[in-house]
């Protein structure tokens, strides 16, 4: 099925910016997260949809590749994208494995580094690490460890990829360059060679250790430091943690990706935060102070008589701090007027009274009397 155009999927025009493209998300990766809506493929559909267009939209690189060529300026397997970079790597399927998404290699693809006449040296591809955190570790921040793939020069062939005793020898097909000639029409373009992929060496016999890689696979602890106030979907850098190069490139980069997890109390809007309060029957009609969570503790408001259901009231600076925030959100609670249950006879028969005592006078129920009201004049 063919893909939605990426601002359409975030609601948002062409020219939006990167705030409104951040928003945009934030409020519909909330809506879609699998958490709040278990088992539901749809959802769960959604949600990646978002997720990749946002991946878009948020990088300048690949926004201006998708606005020129659409989805093939991003696709990693068409002519336009941006992973044409590191031609046939080896490391890509790999980390693709363990991470599940890399960027295109033409975010590390950076082609010639040697010239013409000479192999190429590439850069990294950039790797992203899904990270999820709590409410609470976004909003105060944190360290965090995490386990990633690594990967260091074959000590038996020294990382030349060839079996000890032998050395790769020059490729046939570009002449040692690392390129190739391809003639399209009148045009002559130079493409990355696909028998070396850009190394300009052949390599007849392998090394059984790293089966011609020159690389060989470990794993490395990161510690990875949360700023307070951190959001979804917001990203942390991690230099030089990406794929190693090629031919001497330097290693891409590692981008640990936040994920917030689902809150039992709390939900967060930008810097602000919302949740519901329940509250009794009788201390909705007579008014008085109530605890409500913080991510600080606890604190105490007054209720006034009288308050209605859906009633919110603001808490000033008790919401969170953003990163690039000066002051803290708010706390918004919205009040839930509980009707009590489980009744005894005895609280039955109260109530019974109650009602008896009310229903005498409408300045008691006045929203009921305006609802009476509107069907009179409807009926008449």
């Amino acid at each position: 099925m063919a893909k939605r155009d990426f601002y359409e999927v975030l609601g948002v025009a062409k020219g939006a910016s990167e705030d409104e493209i951040k928003k945009a998300y934030r409020k519909l990766a909330m809506k879609y997260h699998p958490d709040r809506n278990p088992n539901d493929k749809t959802a769960e559909e959604k949600f990646k949809e978002v997720k990749e267009a946002y991946e878009v939209l948020s990088d300048d690189n690949k926004r201006q590749a998708y606005d020129r060529f659409g989805h093939a300026g991003v696709d990693p397997n068409g002519m336009g994208g941006m992973g044409g970079g590191m031609g046939g790597d080896p490391f890509g399927s790999v980390f693709g494995d363990i991470f599940g998404d890399i960027f295109g290699g033409g975010m590390g693809g950076m082609g010639g580094m040697g010239g013409r006449g000479a192999s190429q040296a590439y850069r990294g591809s950039d790797l992203r690490y899904n990270l999820e955190i709590s409410l609470e570790e976004a909003a105060k921040g944190c360290q965090k460890t995490i386990r990633v793939p690594a990967w260091n020069k074959c000590s038996s062939c020294g990382g030349s990829g060839a079996k000890k005793g032998t050395s790769p020898t020059t490729c046939t097909t570009c002449n040692g360059q690392g390129q190739v000639r391809m003639q399209q029409g009148f045009i002559q373009v130079h493409q990355t060679c696909p028998h070396c992929h850009g190394t300009g060496k052949t390599i007849k016999e392998p090394c059984p250790d790293c089966h011609g890689q020159g690389y060989t696979r470990t794993n490395k602890t990161l510690e990875v430091s949360i700023p307070k106030g951190i959001d979804e979907g917001m990203r942390i850098r991690s230099a030089g943690n990406g794929e190693p190069g090629q031919n001497g490139g330097p290693a891409g980069d590692l981008f640990v990706e936040i994920h917030i997890k689902h809150h039992p109390v709390f939900t967060r809007d930008d810097d602000d935060l919302h949740c519901e309060i329940p509250i009794s029957f009788g201390k909705a009609a007579l008014g008085g102070d109530i605890e409500v969570p913080t991510l600080d503790g606890k604190v105490s408001f007054h209720v006034p008589t009288g308050t209605q259901t859906g009633r919110t009231f603001r808490l000033k600076g008790k919401g969170i701090k953003g990163v690039h925030s000066y002051h803290p959100g708010d706390l918004f609670c919205h009040v839930r007027v509980e009707t009590p249950v489980n009744l005894t006879e005895e609280e039955k028969n109260l109530l019974r009274k109650f009602e008896e005592l009310i229903a005498k006078d409408a300045k008691h129920s006045p929203q009921h009397k305006s609802w009476m009201d509107k069907l009179k004049d409807l009926f008449k």
